[in-house]
């Protein structure tokens, strides 16, 4: 399953070609004649560490007692406040089951690119490297189908074979499997904060209706020191993901990079920006990237819980340090600023006492 680095295939998007533009743009803007690629961005990669991820096995928030599952609920927190991300076993996703979509999005990922961009799994669902990118800081190395969930029954599409039953059907069948991680994670966050965990993320305006499933794929690069996924913050309240053994995902802590090493029994679960809001910085939504693999390509599948465009992101207790803002005008703000600016702000332009114009 292994892409070549050497030679991009009629399957693969143009990356090279966007590489290559973003390149010239830079050495362009430079002044100063030749600047390596690897050199532009190798401060991205200079301390990047090896550590283990916070682990909980999620069977102890159901079994045992009281004090076993209490033990398990504030190592969630702890997680969550000190890593923001950490990972997740006894999460009730089969093997199988997960296996089954990898294959799947093999099948789909390995279609004819001009196919993939037509595609009507879900209209205008594909998405490859970055449209906005004006830098190679700014170039992300990959493809992806974005899907609302709500979508991912309907029947349109004028590409019957990237809208088959059996990719529709495995994908429901994860998204159902996350969306219970999902929803048994952000109500014991919820729960140590003070709130009543039971309504917690419905309370928030989540459901089956307002989430997605994004599956990705990393081509291999021929490029050194060049990003999968540019460094970044999720726009949700939590995502859930799978990942192959491939490796390449590191996270922001402290001051360095900690590359995370795949787990094959394991989900990473990371706070998302609205949980932070909502927690009033309890919870630490953090920097995170995907490297790009020379050799191989690279597979995930990643759960936003979302809530719906009108949801107010409210808090667990006040004094809150951020306006009231809802989820639609949170989303409008990040693709200004990154229309505007080429990067994400976030939740800075949305504190009482913020800066930024």
């Amino acid at each position: 399953m292994a892409a070549s680095a050497e030679v991009a295939t009629t399957n693969d998007p143009p990356l090279v070609d966007s590489y290559c533009a973003l390149l010239l743009g830079d050495e362009l803007g430079s002044g100063s004649g030749f600047v390596p690629a690897p050199q532009a961005l190798s401060a991205e990669s200079l301390t990047v560490l090896q550590r283990d991820l916070p682990m909980i096995d999620l069977k102890c928030l159901t079994s045992g007692e009281a004090r076993e599952r209490d033990v398990c609920a504030d190592a969630m927190a702890s997680a969550a406040s000190e890593w923001g991300f950490f990972q997740v076993t006894s999460h009730g996703v089969r093997r199988e089951l997960l296996e089954g979509m990898r294959r799947e999005q093999a099948v789909l990922f390995h279609q004819p690119f001009d196919t993939k961009e037509k595609a009507g799994l879900v209209d205008g669902s594909y998405r490859w490297g970055n449209p906005t990118a004006t830098s190679l800081r700014q170039l992300s190395w990959s493809e992806a189908f974005h899907v609302p969930l709500a979508s991912i029954c309907g029947e349109d599409g004028e590409h019957a074979q990237l809208s088959s039953l059996s990719l529709r059907g495995v994908m429901q069948e994860v998204a159902d499997a996350m969306s219970r991680v999902a929803d048994t994670v952000a109500g014991t966050l919820a729960r140590n904060l003070g709130h009543a965990g039971s309504t917690f993320p419905a309370a928030a305006g989540c459901d089956g209706t307002t989430c997605f499933l994004r599956l990705n794929r990393y081509p291999a690069c021929p490029f050194a020191d060049t990003f999968g996924m540019v460094p970044h913050t999720d726009s949700d309240f939590l995502t859930i993901v799978c990942q192959d053994q491939v490796g390449g995902l590191e996270i922001m802590n402290g001051s360095h990079w900690v590359a995370v090493k795949p787990h094959p029994d394991a989900l990473v679960v990371n706070v998302g920006d609205l949980f932070q809001a909502w927690s009033n910085n309890r919870y630490k939504s953090v920097e995170h990237k995907v490297v790009a693999n020379s050799k191989a390509e690279r597979f995930s599948i990643a759960y936003f819980l979302c809530p719906s465009h009108d949801s107010l992101i409210g808090t667990c207790g006040k004094p809150s340090p951020y306006r009231p803002f809802t989820f639609g005008e949170y989303r409008r703000k990040v693709q200004d600023d990154v229309r505007q600016t080429g990067k994400k702000i976030g939740l800075p332009n949305f504190l009482k006492c913020s800066t930024i114009s």
